[in-house]
């Protein structure tokens, strides 16, 4: 592979300007909370929300939380970090946790057949001869053939675990073949749920509550609605006709892997800030209920990915998303944000979002009462505003030994002219691709327009084998890339230039 997908990467990103990337607003979230508060509070009002929650998750904790409206109409309690509401679909995500935590305990793996854990699945009509069984891995991706079913699937909350299984033996009508198309489905993640009841042996619920829930410490969270403390609960509002009225408290039900578990945003928090922990990879004692790097792994989108806009104000003018479904999370590839991980939770009586930025540390999410009012639009433009005021800084990746080596090499030669100080530490391919010669000419041909280069910009690495850099000539500036082999020891395998425009210094 040659080296011009690599610079076109580092340019997309900014590392081809390490100066840049070094540039940062003061940590001080309380400067952008007025920005942030106008956001949310634009959307309550234009949704008609009696209430709603939102809060920042930043290093490791709850950085920035407020509470807007009341929890119920009747009483006018207000809103507090402690209301419980439904979060809807950003349940996904933990029953997507669930099943990679039974996969790393060996109860069962992705590429199952779902009907190995589902034994009503066994008798189904696929579509054509030639579909493929349904693996456990396709209901995570919502590729399992499903037809959309939001406003279908919201209702079956209050299903018995019974007449669940009688409707899976009784087959299913498919949208199209098995793994060709991305298509969401809320009865593929209630199925994924009785697959996690099924291999660990107990019930759904119970089994998140002792998996995740209560080693994280969120003890106010749970799928029994009915038990939860009425003075913390956020009473569910559709708006119609001008009016609010009550949504039905609907009870803990088959289908609660897609959408039934009810937090707090303290509670919430703290799983915000387990995922975000695992980023970056290290060497660090795997402390959480579940690996780093099985947690990392929810963030892998499938093949089906589609180009999209950025939800919100901030999202008109900017480069478009490159966006597929991980598991249990919507993952994009964001050219001002990086990684983003975001779900959204749309539910009878009850509206969530949820923003992850796991190679910044940085999560927003918030919890509304009013029917589909999910505050996404405020959720991206907020991590926006804290990436744009300094507040969501990319973790520096560290310079490698070899990186490093290689690097003050590289320099060496633009300094002689010549390739001397690079004896030794050049791939084969190297002077394949440029001889020698041409690239003695090439170095003059530099000096010429911005003459020695003194001093340099802190590397930018890529990853752990390239780094993109800046170097401070006499009359102008040079950004370069250098990437090395996969060899032992580390070579060089190219080393591109280029002249600053001044218009870009």
């Amino acid at each position: 592979m040659r080296l011009r997908s690599a610079l076109s990467l580092a340019l997309l990103l900014g590392c081809a300007n390490p100066a840049a990337a070094q540039e940062a607003g003061a940590d001080d979230l309380a400067a952008i909370a007025p920005e942030i508060d106008a956001l949310f509070a634009r959307h309550q009002g234009e949704q008609h929300v009696p209430g709603m929650v939102y809060g920042v998750v930043k290093d490791g904790r709850l950085a920035y939380v407020k509470s807007i409206g009341v929890q119920s109409l009747a009483d006018r309690r207000p809103v507090t970090p402690d209301s419980l509401f439904r979060i809807a679909s950003m349940t996904k995500a933990f029953t997507a946790l669930a099943i990679l935590k039974l996969r790393d305990d060996g109860k069962l793996r992705l590429d199952d057949p779902a009907e190995q854990h589902v034994p009503e699945m066994r008798e189904w009509t696929y579509p054509t001869a030639d579909s493929p069984r349904i693996r456990v891995r396709d209901l995570l991706h919502h590729v399992g053939g499903f037809v959309t079913d939001d406003p279908w699937g919201d209702r079956q909350q209050i299903l018995p675990q019974a007449d669940f299984t009688r409707m899976i033996a009784a087959g299913v009508p498919f949208s199209r073949v098995p793994q060709s198309q991305f298509e969401y489905s809320n009865f593929g993640y209630a199925l994924l749920g009785r697959i996690v009841a099924n291999a660990s042996g107990m019930r759904y619920a119970d089994y998140i509550g002792q998996t995740i829930l209560t080693p994280l410490g969120m003890t106010s969270s749970g799928f029994d609605v009915a038990r939860a403390p009425k003075a913390r609960t956020a009473v569910g509002y559709r708006w119609e006709n001008e009016r609010w009225s009550v949504e039905p408290e609907m009870a803990d039900g088959a289908f609660n892997a897609m959408g039934g578990l009810q937090v707090s945003a303290n509670d919430y928090a703290k799983w915000v800030a387990f995922l975000l922990a695992a980023w970056p990879a290290r060497d660090d004692p795997d402390t959480g209920p579940v690996r780093r790097a099985t947690v990392r792994e929810m963030a892998q989108g499938l093949n089906f990915a589609s180009v999209a806009n950025r939800m919100g104000a901030s999202g008109a003018p900017a480069c478009k998303q490159a966006a597929a479904y991980g598991m249990g999370w919507r993952v994009a590839q964001d050219c001002d944000l990086g990684l983003t991980m975001a779900h959204g939770g749309g539910y009878p009586g009850y509206g969530s979002y949820i923003v992850l930025l796991p190679e910044r540390g940085v999560g927003v999410f918030a919890m509304a009462n009013r029917t589909y009012a999910a505050p996404s639009a405020p959720a991206w433009d907020a991590a926006v505003a804290m990436e744009k005021g300094g507040l969501a800084e990319p973790r520096a990746v560290p310079v490698t030994a070899a990186v490093a080596d290689a690097y003050a090499a590289a320099r060496a030669a633009y300094a002689k002219g010549d390739l001397g100080p690079l004896d030794g530490k050049l791939a084969m391919n190297f002077l394949l691709d440029r001889s020698a010669d041409n690239w003695k000419a090439e170095f003059a041909r530099l000096k010429a327009a911005v003459g020695n280069c003194p001093t340099d910009e802190p590397l930018a690495p890529i990853g752990a084998m390239s780094t993109a850099f800046r170097l401070n000539c006499e009359r102008g500036k040079l950004d370069g890339i250098l990437l090395l082999a996969p060899t032992t020891p580390a070579t060089i395998q190219a080393l591109r230039l280029r002249i600053v425009p001044p218009e870009a210094q």
